[in-house]
């Protein structure tokens, strides 16, 4: 295992805030290998690299020897997790939960080693609890503490309902580390009043409370917004190898670097030299291929990655395209009305016109089709003529 300094060097990369250091130095101290704890909610079937970010920081934790326990929220999924939400969040049946699930098992541990890494999955304690002990629970906790929550609040003071179960949640998170005995947990920065609770009932329960990491949400596409399929600035692991490689050459070289210490496991001192050679004039664009290549070789192959730079070279670089262009969100809808509000054309009727003279191309590619319709979700890079370019996001 490796020495305090070094670990504390990985574990703090890209966080952005531990509670406490210095409680987590002791544990460190100790020599053994700690209990990681990061719960997720299989709330939908697919994930986006926004998603990975916990469970990239959980590989560094498995990296440097500690015990991963990657915890399934099968129960508090059916109560749906109120953070950041201004409303009411449905409940999913048990039938979607599990399916769910199932599919997370599958993504996770393209990054994560299956065989170092405990599966939990809170119904196990939680559907033993009964009513009796789920009642002597949220007597650990008042609705003045809850409404310190900052959401909670909001919608308080605003007259929005606020329903008794989800006041529930944060107890039931909490109460996993206590079942699991969490030395750490992780999650967002939008999940701190949870990973707090979870200190306070582990205290409650006679418990060393856990150290806790927040990581960021991690910014989409735009670089600007949290990355989120409804937003479509997102890159979903189980998309093509094209894609994923596409999407992420797409990023501004500012934000490459946020990926790189978020999604990249390459280490600290080989990411710096490569800020030293950008800095002293090499291309980002290389070094932007190789954050690419990493992430499809992680969620396909090595020969993917080759083949997704190959394509990438023969219809973009080719092509001329520039690494800067505006970028807009547009609703989805007919090509021709998508050229003219990107402000590609002046009218329809001079996008058609360019269409039928080959004079526009999507993604590198010169499109015939003027009946196109562009969906919802898609992100492609339109071009009229030589010197017209324009990234575009459909919503």
């Amino acid at each position: 295992m490796a020495d305090i300094e070094s670990q504390l060097a990985l574990i703090k990369r890209g966080a952005d805030e531990l509670l406490i250091e210095a409680e987590l130095v002791e544990k460190l101290k100790t020599g053994r290998p700690l209990r990681i704890k990061a719960g997720f909610d299989p709330t939908a079937p697919d994930l986006h690299l926004g998603h990975t970010v916990l469970i990239n920081k959980l590989r560094h934790f498995q990296d440097l020897g500690h015990h991963i326990l990657f915890l399934i929220g099968d129960f508090t999924g059916m109560i749906g997790d109120p953070s950041g939400k201004n409303a009411t969040r449905p409940p999913l049946s048990r039938e979607q939960i599990l399916e769910n699930a199932q599919t997370y098992r599958q993504q996770v541990f393209k990054i994560l080693d299956p065989e170092k890494t405990e599966v939990c999955f809170n119904s196990a304690w939680f559907e033993a609890m009964g009513a009796a002990g789920m009642i002597k629970l949220a007597a650990q906790h008042t609705v003045a503490r809850m409404l310190e929550r900052d959401d909670f609040s909001k919608r308080y003071a605003s007259g929005q309902p606020i329903a008794i179960h989800e006041f529930l949640y944060p107890l039931c998170q909490g109460y996993d580390s206590v079942a699991i005995k969490a030395d750490v947990e992780l999650g967002g920065t939008d999940q701190k009043f949870n990973l707090l609770v979870g200190r306070e009932l582990q205290k409650h329960y006679g418990q060393s409370p856990q150290c806790v990491l927040m990581m960021p949400l991690l910014e989409g596409l735009d670089g600007v917004n949290k990355m989120s399929k409804s937003l479509g600035n997102y890159v979903g692991i189980a998309e093509l190898p094209k894609e994923i490689f596409g999407k992420l050459m797409s990023v501004s070289d500012d934000l490459m670097w946020r990926y790189f210490d978020l999604l990249s496991f390459r280490g600290n001192a080989e990411i710096a030299g490569l800020k030293e050679e950008v800095a002293g004039g090499r291309n980002p664009r290389d070094v932007k291929v190789m954050l690419a290549q990493e992430i499809v070789a992680r969620f396909h192959s090595q020969k993917d990655a080759e083949e997704a730079l190959a394509d990438f070279e023969a219809r973009f670089q080719r092509g001329a395209i520039p690494d800067e262009m505006p970028e807009i969100s547009i609703a989805a809808g007919p090509v021709a009305q998508i050229l003219k509000q990107a402000g590609l054309v002046a009218s329809t009727s001079e996008a058609l016109r360019m269409i039928d003279g080959g004079g526009v191309r999507i993604d590198g590619e010169k499109l015939s089709d003027k009946s196109l319709v562009l969906t919802v979700g898609d992100t492609v890079v339109m071009q009229v003529g030589k010197r017209k370019f324009a990234r575009v996001s459909l919503t």
